[in-house]
């Protein structure tokens, strides 16, 4: 092992065994992260960021399993959206700006439209996206006009 590494190993506290753990543990968090944000974005309507694709969750569904539903559903985007703020830190591995896009998503709040085309419309985010896309036969994002 590193001598940096060492000392900061015996700095937090932490074996041999405890630094193979949060290795393991850093590897597995990035590869769920890509595997789940290429599924949203290749399972993602090409319409989802016009103004006429719906938005209503669970419309049809009883008031409470709405309600759970979208509770859930927020919670979720929460841990996204700081899953990937922390992913879109220098050294750690991940999607960081696909993450948060997919963490706001799903997060119900005042000026969420404009922030997710905000996000999206950036080049490198959107031909990004879109080059995920193709890979797997789908067309590319629609977007409104800003």
């Amino acid at each position: 092992m590193l001598d940096w590494l060492k000392e900061l190993a015996n700095t937090l506290g932490l074996s041999g065994r405890g630094v193979i753990w949060i290795v393991l543990f850093s590897v597995v968090t990035f590869v769920v992260s890509i595997v789940a944000t290429v599924v949203v974005l290749v399972k993602l309507p090409d319409t989802y960021f016009k103004a006429e694709h719906g938005r209503e969750f669970w419309a049809e569904r009883h008031p409470v399993l709405r309600w759970g539903g979208l509770v859930l559903k927020n919670l979720l985007g929460a841990m996204l959206v700081l899953f990937g703020i922390l992913m879109s830190l220098p050294g750690v591995p991940g999607q960081g700006v696909l993450t948060i896009l997919m963490g706001v998503m799903l997060l119900d709040f005042p000026g969420k439209r404009r922030l997710e085309l905000k996000l999206v419309s950036r080049p490198k985010v959107l031909r990004a996206i879109n080059r995920i896309r193709g890979r797997f036969d789908r067309p590319p994002l629609v977007l409104d006009e800003s």
